[in-house]
């Protein structure tokens, strides 16, 4: 199985707001760098846009190393939280619906295909990927409010 190792963050400028997401791939030498832009979105959906977005370039199953740092996403596979939702018909602990439930779905159907290991980083802290992908986010953003 071929091994993809991917970084991803969101930010948003405001909650909810202008918002942007980047990700960071690497596999064997090669490295790429995605971004994008949604003009009113939230940071937890922007967390979850920056891996879907990554997810969705790789066309094979592969073993995945995805570091984010959102506890939201990470957590939500690590702790079990995506299967007690599910059992639940999509409702958390507090018998509340979920919310992003469009976004996680679509994190689990990658989930179910990859190999994926859910790994949490440091924000804004020493990680250079995790760094580039907060200004590839942030980058969007100010893109787009210049115009």
């Amino acid at each position: 199985m071929k091994k993809v190792t991917i970084y991803t963050d969101g930010a948003c400028s405001g909650n909810p707001g202008a918002g942007g997401w980047g990700a960071v791939l690497f596999y064997k030498d090669s490295m790429r760098e995605i971004s994008g832009y949604s003009e009113s979105t939230t940071n937890n959906q922007m967390e979850l846009t920056a891996a879907i977005k990554a997810l969705d370039m790789i066309k094979i199953p592969c073993e995945i190393d995805l570091y984010s740092d959102s506890a939201y996403l990470i957590n939500a596979f690590n702790e079990h939280w995506i299967e007690n939702w599910q059992n639940n018909g999509f409702r958390n602990a507090s018998k509340k619906p979920v919310q992003n439930v469009e976004l996680w779905k679509q994190l689990i159907d990658f989930n179910n295909t990859h190999k994926i290991t859910w790994i949490k980083v440091k924000g804004h802290a020493d990680n250079k990927y995790n760094n580039r992908c907060d200004e590839l986010a942030t980058g969007e953003i100010a893109k787009h409010q210049k115009k």
